[in-house]
This record gives C-alpha cells, sequence and structure tokens, in this order.
C-alpha cells in the first residue's frame, strides 16, 4: 500500500498533553478500564472510547473510517484477545488472526491519520521460552518460544515491530511496552479461558462455598511467574506516554516472582480455603520461568506500587462485589 512519506518528519515526539485527544482500545477490559481511571485521575479528560459492537478492530474499512472521522491525537491499543494456556493452545488460529488484525489495522490507521502518539501493549510471553532470567528486552527473537502460546506471541511481536518499522521509517512516535502477567478489576474469571491468578481465585472461593476438601490444578507447580496489579500498569503506560519517544520496547513488571505452588498457597490463605491442594502433573506447566528485567522502566522514573499480597487482597474483594 502507498504511504505518504512527506509525514515522516511531521509529528512531535514527547510529552502527552492534557488537551489530547485520547483513543482507549480495548477501555472495557481489565487493562483498558484501568488506563482510563488512571488517564482520568492525571488530569486527561478528553477520552475516546468504542466498544467491540461499536468498532470491530478486525475490520480495516471500520477501523479507518474511525480514525478519519474522530482523529485521534494519542492511543493506546489495550484491545487484543487474551487467555491462558488452555484457551490459547485451543484457538490458536483465532488468537493469531485476531490480534495480527487488531494491530496492523489499528497501528496503520493511526499513522494515516496523523496519530501524535500511540502505545501498543505487548505480552511477555513474547520472549523465548528458555531465555536467560530475567528476560532483557535484547532477548526478543533470540530463540523458539512457548509452544502454547506461540500465535499470540507471535501476533504481538507483529505489533511491536510493526511500530519499531513505522517509528523508524515514517517518524512516527508510536512505542511499545511488555507487561508481566497481570491481574487486577475486572478480571477474567472464567476457568476455560482465564490466566492462572484469577483462576486460583474462583477455584479456591467456588471449593470454600461448597465444601469440596481438595483442589486439583494443572501442572507441577514448580514454574515462576512474576505479577502485576493493572492499576500498576496503567500508571506506567501513561507515565511513557507523557516522556518515552523510542523505539525501543520497554519491559513493565515488579521484577520479582514467585512459584505457582507458593502463589496457590497464598490464595488459598487469602480467600480462606482450608482444604488441600492436589497437583495434575499430566497437565502442561508452560514456560518454566517468566521474569522480566525491568532496570530499564525503573531509569526512565516508574516503580510498581501494589505488592502481590495486597493485589490479591484487592482482586478478590472485586471478584466477591462484581463476578462471585
Amino acid at each position: 500500500m502507498q504511504m505518504p512519506i512527506q509525514w515522516r518528519c511531521g509529528i512531535k515526539f514527547g510529552l502527552m498533553e492534557k488537551t489530547y485527544r485520547i483513543y482507549v482500545a480495548g477501555h472495557r477490559g481489565m487493562v483498558g478500564s484501568a488506563i482510563c481511571r488512571v488517564l482520568k485521575a492525571q488530569g486527561f479528560s478528553n477520552i475516546i472510547t468504542r466498544t467491540s459492537a461499536e468498532l470491530d478492530l478486525r475490520d480495516q474499512a471500520a477501523v479507518n473510517a474511525f480514525f478519519s472521522a474522530v482523529r485521534p491525537d494519542a492511543v493506546i491499543l489495550a484491545a487484543a484477545k487474551v487467555g491462558g494456556i488452555h484457551a490459547n493452545n485451543t484457538y490458536r488460529a483465532e488468537f493469531l488472526y485476531d490480534n495480527l488484525a487488531i494491530a496492523s489495522n489499528v497501528v496503520h490507521a493511526a499513522y494515516m491519520a496523523r496519530v501524535k502518539k500511540l502505545l501498543f501493549l505487548g505480552s511477555s510471553c513474547i520472549y523465548p521460552k528458555m531465555a536467560p532470567q530475567p528476560l532483557k528486552e535484547e532477548y526478543l527473537l533470540t530463540g523458539a518460544l512457548e509452544q502454547t502460546n506461540e500465535p499470540y506471541a507471535i501476533a504481538k511481536i507483529a505489533g511491536l515491530k510493526l511500530c519499531e518499522a513505522y517509528h523508524d521509517q515514517y517518524g512516527s512516535d508510536f512505542i511499545s511496552v511488555m507487561p508481566t502477567n497481570l491481574y487486577g478489576y475486572g478480571d477474567n474469571y472464567d476457568l476455560k479461558n482465564s490466566h492462572v491468578l484469577p483462576a486460583l481465585i474462583r477455584k479456591f472461593h467456588e471449593a470454600k462455598m461448597k465444601g469440596i476438601s481438595h483442589v486439583t490444578l494443572w501442572g507441577s507447580g514448580t514454574p515462576k511467574r512474576e505479577f502485576l496489579f493493572a492499576e500498576d500498569l496503567a500508571e506506567a503506560c501513561v507515565h511513557l506516554m507523557k516522556t518515552y519517544s523510542s523505539r525501543e520496547t520497554v519491559n513493565i513488571g515488579t521484577g520479582v516472582d514467585i512459584a505457582i505452588r507458593e502463589l496457590a498457597e497464598l490464595i488459598r490463605g487469602i480467600v480462606g480455603f482450608t482444604g488441600a491442594i492436589e497437583w495434575d502433573t499430566s497437565m502442561p506447566d508452560g514456560t518454566p520461568r517468566k521474569l522480566l528485567d525491568v532496570s530499564k522502566v525503573h531509569g526512565l522514573g516508574w516503580k510498581h506500587r501494589i505488592g502481590l499480597e495486597e493485589g490479591i487482597r484487592l482482586a478478590y474483594a472485586d471478584f466477591l462485589s462484581n463476578h462471585a
């Protein structure tokens, strides 16, 4: 497709101003809603949103028409098809196609509409399965991916590479961030499609309410994972939208991980389930360890505020209020 190269040097880099019209894609999801809350708390009042029924981001013509009509100044792309190991491994075609379409449609439409700033949200699953720990940004594409979530990872890699390419070729101020495993308000508690932490909250809560003697969990419990409260991620994204304009990806996490077995014990205690935990080792563990090196984002002036136990208590309270 022919692109107007005269726009290459026509985009202002740097500060996202309070007057900007900011389109948050995926505003009803856990991450998107957290970003909207943080933007409003920091005085950004001109926030543009569309539901998936109003705007299907997989539809290129619809996305182009939206950007042409609305002309946002900034875009935060938090919309994606997401899920845990089971969902990723079962719906491989949808995870690849849908996320590729969303990334390519939004990034290109933002370029054509001369958007001044765009942030693309990736995922730590983009890094090789057996990469050294902690994961540095430069480890991308240095080894094979975890097979169970390879389609999602490939789509996210394509999205961040799109941002790099538009930055390099056309001067677009498009940046990418790679968050670690997330949880928080409005999480997905569907046991078929959720991530490990919300799934554990629901399993232990339901077992407690039903008086079940034990809960069976997948795998061995030995893999280690890092978890970040979504509100902390949102604050990091807004901070980088205001201060960062480089082509290089930025990891966002806590820099601390925990074994799934220890996480299960922590959640069991918070929920108040007194039964036993049994581990089904016939089920997959996924990547053995996935801890982000967060020295870069710390150097850029951001650090997480909410510890894991505090965050799980907040998430469980939200679950009881809105999802139980």
